[in-house]
């Protein structure tokens, strides 16, 4: 999976260990993941025999759930998409417009990776047809391989100042791993497709603060929109980043979308991943979720993203400010109409990280 601020790599035994919990007390077939992201958690909750739906607004995560969630591994086994990625593989590079922008006005692959991303994903189209979920598993393929030798530290708000070690290697296209099964994703506003939605269990992992995940990995959206985007700044950000908002991004704004989604929830489940970094405390949040009837509260520590951990660098190099802090306190909120599950979780929120992951 790619590097990902708000990946749930490290969290992800805590996460399907909690709604694998919750299928023990009572029947879960169908999960929402409303916003999906890197797709992580909606691929692994897939892999334990859950029917997902995987929503997100940015284009590059519903092409990752399109091909992690959505696509059929028995429909696309490697015998059919590794002799594709071959060729797409063997192509000579070719510099053009991304090369330019984003391998040598600003540095996130080495030119020689970006001419290589160049001339893949101009012959990708051709490849697929009218099949859109053929064409997201060679795109996530590419995300993945670009991933792999990009010179950043997991976000593209900026690129380190000398190479990173990695981005020296040579950009490879391997078959994604896609799972058997269905699934199904969509690309729309949380607010709007949550209302339209019904399930089981809804997974909510919403933007914690203002930073947006369009800013953060602005290089991801071009290369799956390939529209050759006007940008701005050192680190060539989409223009549209100024201007395509969540209100989840906005402290003024958090409060009331917030509210409003969780009114327009038909589910008998609801689990929340937030941290003591974002707009809400941990009792506004419960607070939010009382009209569920019963809410559990569960937490761990949890390092922040290597970025956060290492400082900030101006473009010249020198270090700005000061680490404030390197760890923080990730929650899961467990709202629920169902007194059993209620009972699980309320006798057991006092355990220790330890015990409580010994519990799944």
């Amino acid at each position: 999976m790619i590097k990902y601020i708000g990946s749930k790599r490290a969290l992800l035994p805590w996460i399907t260990g909690t709604i694998q919990s919750i299928r023990h007390q009572e029947p879960v077939r169908t999960v929402v993941d409303l916003f999906s992201g890197s797709a992580r958690v909606g691929h692994a909750l897939k892999a334990l025999g859950f029917h997902v739906t995987s929503n997100d607004l940015m284009t590059y995560a519903y092409v990752l759930a399109q091909a992690l969630v959505e696509a059929d591994a028995r429909t696309y086994p490697p015998e059919r998409i590794r002799p594709i990625l071959d060729s797409l593989q063997s192509l000579p590079p070719r510099k053009g417009w991304f090369t330019h922008d984003y391998c040598e006005q600003a540095r996130y692959f080495q030119p020689k990776n970006g001419a290589r991303i160049e001339a893949i994903r101009e012959a990708l189209e051709a490849e697929v047809g009218d099949d859109p979920i053929l064409r997201a598993v060679l795109l996530t393929s590419l995300m993945l391989a670009a991933d792999k030798v990009d010179s950043t530290t997991g976000v593209q708000m900026a690129y380190l100042k000398r190479w990173a070690p990695r981005a020296h290697n040579d950009l490879r296209l391997e078959y994604p791993p896609l799972l058997p099964g269905t699934g199904q994703a969509l690309q729309g506003d949380a607010l709007e497709v949550a209302a339209a939605l019904e399930a089981d269990l809804f997974y909510l992992d919403p933007p914690y603060n203002q930073h947006s995940y369009l800013g953060n990995y602005h290089v991801w959206e071009t290369l799956v929109r390939w529209d050759k985007p006007q940008t701005y700044g050192v680190a060539n950000k989409r223009v549209d980043v100024q201007e395509r908002k969540s209100p989840f991004n906005s402290k003024r704004e958090a409060r009331e979308a917030m509210q409003t989604l969780l009114g327009r929830i038909k589910a008998r489940h609801l689990v929340v991943s937030f941290n003591n970094e974002g707009f809400f405390t941990a009792e506004e949040i419960e607070d939010m979720l009382q009209h569920w009837g019963f809410v559990c509260r569960l937490t761990r520590p949890h390092s922040r993203y290597v970025g956060a951990r290492i400082g900030i660098y101006n473009p010249q190099g020198e270090k700005v400010g000061r680490v404030s802090h390197t760890a923080n306190h990730e929650y899961l909120f467990i709202a629920t109409h169902s007194r059993s599950v209620h009972k699980l979780f309320a006798e057991n929120t006092e355990l220790t990280e330890a015990r409580q992951l010994s519990l799944f």
